[in-house]
């Protein structure tokens, strides 16, 4: 404590002498020093009080120094610019234009002021932040608040009242408008659309509890119009534009939404996807008058939309004026193709010219791509340039500069042949424009494109010569146009022309797959196979997307026979090319090359699903279904492909053998009639289609029928036998003359047999000892297909002993068997009395021929 030096209680006599000296010319210095010397004194007077609370453990017993806590020594207040003095007694206030006096501190300098009835005196007008002078006598010194206790619980808040209720409601439509909105960019439509309305469900139950607490004038507008703007988004996204254009007329309508008036920009646009043009140019004209020029931007993008639909009417003159006045303020590359297409559209050569000129002069507003080249000596510069070479910045760069290039390329080959006189000036003339432009690396592909729009013209020799000038260019040109050239005489079958142009484009750019592929192609069509697989692998080396070249190797491994191989190259390429019908198939076709024939009815169910009309794809599946056992699945494929192209002889045959089989004869009646028109020179078909009567019953129409072939066919052994089959069934008389022309017939046929296999007889015996016995027993039996014309067996004559209808079975063609077999007989008719000879007959006569 010695070191603690305590103010007499006594005060002095005059306290406030000089107060009234105080000149008050100097008020505004005398208060900024003042504060800040008061403010360091009782910052001071703080830390001192807090060491010695620190480093003494006895103060609080100490009355002497409770004492002159008690005071207004303790906690001095701040002296007040209007009246100073108060605290600092009788002595002069020092400025800077007399002497300065320092102010005492708090141990030594006199009292402020007395303490009566154990209360400290009011405090100046002047406070220090944070003090108080109010401490009551006897109170303990306690700067850091610690014998108040914890501090009280925070009050509960009571959700029941009517303003919690208002802000929870206003909280649950907020969150149903963000789920519409994540909805929507998800893709499910439908849900965003309930959440929407959701939303205006319980924005009118806020704004009717808002009216029944008397709150109405509080009413959230700013929520309001959310509410209803995504309502009336989601119903357009859902095709609802009825809805949608009540709810923006709802909004638009409303004086308290500000700047609702652009919405009719997309009332606008509704309109133009409903086609009612007209309207839907008076609404993007009203939305342009409430749109002030300083949103230039927004008002150049709705006169883009005025031109865009008086094209979709007619009327070009009308958005040229508008595309000429965005080319004038804000030019751009879409605006700029517009414009193009209105002048051509109208035929006018000279204004085509100058808007193609504008075309290519638009900026694009993008960086070199020299910028993304690193430097050598500097690595971080270079690790910098790889983080920002495919970044979003980047590729947004290198789409737009794709996008122009296209509106480019399109231009040119549109306003070519229009221009000038001929397509090929009209084509130099852009090539000239171009290379004097910031896209003079288009020229070359212009030249090219020349090339390629010879040949859509069938002009072969224009585009060879077109594209050989390029031989002499740099390598990336020279590859492009060797490349196509070795394409083209690939399609002339000159494959070595093509395989020299292959081999030129390789030596000038060896990484250009197209290149590889074309060489490879060369190679595939001499049966090199193993070499074709090489040049294939190679291109999909440079280039893993190399589809052409992942085909070709598949059907290289499919040629070599290795099915695996194959079957790995097509399945990878499906990965890629997921409803590629090519690809499908081949899948299809090597599954059943492995035997494995329900993964080939799989990958062709999934190729109907792409071409669900393909003829040949569902005759397959038929097929596939038939060699299973599957008839009726066989059978519905095949009427799928008949149905879609009913000129297939195949899957005609395969339908009529159906029906047979199925004994429904008149069913298949229709289809050969319909192989009757598809290959009239063909006997068998009218054959089948007499015999269908003849096994239905109906003796009378198969009669005409046979009379009707033989008309036709005089030769013909086997309606010859019906004939006299038929005849001697009815009754009828000219049975003995369809007999004597079929015993005439068969002789000559006997006769040309013979001299057929003797002259075969004659030169096997010259070839080979021994043979002319086994052709001589051969000879003797009249079952052999050998020596037959038109490579067709034939049936012997019958025996002068046995009955003709005892006559054995053949095949009139190797690939043709009887359908009917032995367990299907005629019908019985009441012409005769049948016998069991006849019904042997009946089984093995051969007349219905179908494949097997």
């Amino acid at each position: 404590m010695e070191n603690v030096h305590l103010v007499p209680e006594e005060e002095e006599d005059d306290l406030y002498t000089g107060y009234n000296d105080y000149n008050p010319t100097f008020d505004g210095e005398v208060h900024k020093y003042l504060d800040l010397r008061h403010a360091f004194i009782e910052f001071h007077n703080l830390l001192l009080c807090i060491m010695i609370l620190l480093s003494l453990q006895d103060l609080h017993n100490d009355e002497g120094f409770q004492q002159a806590v008690r005071t207004s020594h303790g906690r001095r207040p701040p002296m007040t610019a209007k009246y100073p003095g108060t605290a600092i007694g009788g002595r002069p206030i020092g400025t800077a234009y007399g002497s300065r006096i320092p102010v005492g501190t708090a141990m030594g300098r006199p009292m402020t002021g007395a303490v009566q009835d154990g209360a400290a005196r009011p405090m100046t007008a002047v406070r220090a932040a944070g003090y108080s002078s109010s401490i009551a006598r006897g109170s303990v010194f306690d700067p850091l608040g610690q014998a108040k206790g914890p501090a009280p619980p925070l009050e509960t808040r009571n959700e029941d009242t009517p303003e919690e209720k208002i802000k929870i409601l206003e909280k649950k439509v907020n969150d149903l408008i963000e789920e519409s909105c994540l909805a929507h960019a998800r893709g499910d439509l439908q849900l965003s659309l309930e959440k929407a309305k959701e939303a205006g469900r319980k924005e009118r139950a806020l704004v009717r509890q808002r009216e029944q607490t008397g709150t109405a004038d509080h009413i959230n507008l700013d929520l309001t119009y959310s509410v209803l703007f995504n309502l009336a988004n989601q119903y357009a996204n859902n095709d609802m534009y009825t809805e949608a254009l009540n709810t923006y007329q709802v909004i638009v309508k409303n004086k308290m939404f500000s700047n609702a008036g652009r919405l009719k920009v997309n009332m606008a646009n509704i309109y133009f996807k409903q086609k009612n043009y007209t309207k839907a140019i008076k609404f993007y004209r009203m939305a342009l008058d409430q749109i002030s020029n300083a949103h230039n931007a927004m008002r150049i993008k709705i006169m883009q939309n005025i031109g865009v639909v008086f094209i979709h009417m007619g009327q070009y003159s009308d958005a040229i004026t508008s595309f000429e006045y965005i080319m004038s303020e804000s030019p751009n590359i879409k605006t700029g193709f517009n414009l193009i297409l209105c002048y051509y559209a109208i035929g006018d050569r000279e204004r085509m010219k100058k808007a193609f000129q504008k075309l290519i002069c638009v900026p694009l507003g993008i960086d070199d791509d020299d910028k993304y080249i690193p430097p050598n000596d500097d690595p971080h510069a270079n690790m910098v340039i790889e983080a920002i070479k495919n970044d979003k910045l980047h590729q947004m760069e290198r789409e737009r500069k794709a996008l122009a290039e296209k509106y480019i390329m399109t231009s040119a080959k549109l306003i070519a042949p229009a221009i000038e006189s001929s397509f090929a000036a009209g084509f130099d003339w852009c090539v000239d424009m171009v290379k004097g432009s910031q896209y003079v690396e288009l020229a070359n592909d212009l030249e090219i494109n020349k090339a390629i729009t010879y040949l859509r013209q069938r002009d072969f020799k224009q585009a060879v010569e077109t594209l050989k000038m390029f031989e002499k260019k740099d390598s990336r040109v020279k590859s492009a146009a060797a490349t196509n050239l070795s394409f083209l005489y690939f399609l002339e079958k000159d494959y070595d022309q093509a395989d020299r142009y292959a081999e030129l484009a390789m030596s000038a750019d060896r990484y250009n797959p197209a290149a590889l592929v074309n060489k490879g192609n060369t190679e595939f069509v001499k049966e090199d196979y193993e070499k074709a697989a090489e040049f294939y692998k190679e291109a999909l080396h440079n280039d893993s997307s190399c589809t052409e070249a992942l085909y070709n190797l598949g059907l290289t491994y499919k040629r070599l026979g290795r099915l695996e191989e194959a079957l790995d190259c097509f399945l990878k390429l499906h990965a890629i090319l997921r409803n590629s019908a090519q690809v499908m198939y081949q899948l299809a076709n090597l599954y059943e090359m492995l035997e494995d024939p329900h993964q080939a009815i799989e990958w062709l169910m999934q190729l109907t699903s792409v071409t669900p009309t393909d003829a040949q794809v569902l005759a397959k599946l038929g097929d596939l279904y038939d060699n299973e056992g599957d008839k009726s699945q066989a059978f519905q494929y095949y009427y799928e492909s008949y149905r879609y192209f009913p000129s297939n002889i195949s899957v005609i045959e395969w339908l009529g053998a159906y029906y047979i089989d199925t004994q429904f004869c008149e069913k298949a009646i229709q289809y050969f009639e319909r192989a009757t028109l598809i290959q009239p020179t063909q006997v068998k078909w009218q054959l089948m289609v007499a015999s269908c009567y003849r096994r239905s019953g109906n003796y009378q129409k198969a009669l005409e029928t046979y009379k009707d072939i033989h008309r036709k066919f005089p030769e013909n052994v086997e309606c010859l036998r019906f004939l006299v089959r038929l005849c001697t069934d009815m009754g009828l008389k000219e049975v003995q003359d369809y007999a004597t022309k079929l015993k005439k017939v068969e002789k000559m046929k006997e006769i040309r047999e013979q001299r057929v296999r003797s002259g075969r007889d004659s030169s096997a015996r010259g070839r080979r000892e021994g043979s002319a016995g086994s052709d001589s027993g051969q000879s003797n039996h009249g079952t052999s297909a050998k020596g037959e014309r038109l490579s067709v067996k034939l049936k012997t004559l019958p025996g002068s002993n046995e009955p003709y209808e005892a006559s054995t079975q053949q095949e009139i063609d190797a690939s043709y068997v009887d359908p009917l077999g032995p367990q299907m007989q005629r019908p019985k008719t009441a012409a005769r009395k049948r016998t069991e000879e006849d019904e042997f007959a009946d089984e093995e006569l051969g007349d219905d021929l179908l494949p097997e």
